[in-house]
């Protein structure tokens, strides 16, 4: 799990957004641009490009399209697997956050 961190920031959105629900590559575009505010935009290159890269990792799986919807959209979910990087890398980021507050307080004192 470790040897797959860190994620680009592209990895870490998809996986995110995907943590809360399955949802289709364009509303995983929306999400991921809520998200951050508006400061992280993914092209449909981007995105399909790193859709099939974490579904050959097995980070994702493709999910059943609901009845009822666009059966051409096709639906993602995390895996187990997905979620246990998210975790680690959310943790990864805390130590660095962590570490480098602690290097501010230490420079200010």
């Amino acid at each position: 799990m470790k040897e797959m961190l860190p994620l680009t920031e592209a990895f870490y959105y998809i996986l995110i957004v995907l943590y809360t629900e399955p949802s289709h590559g364009y509303g995983i575009m929306q999400d991921t641009e809520k998200r951050s505010g508006g400061r992280v935009k993914l092209g449909a290159g981007t995105l399909y490009t790193a859709l099939n890269t974490l579904l050959g990792k097995g980070l994702i799986e493709q999910y059943p399209v609901p009845e009822g919807a666009d059966s051409r959209r096709k639906m993602y979910a995390i895996t187990e697997n997905g979620m246990l990087v998210v975790e680690a890398e959310i943790a990864r980021l805390e130590e660095l956050l962590n570490v480098g507050r602690q290097a501010l307080i230490t420079k200010k004192g």
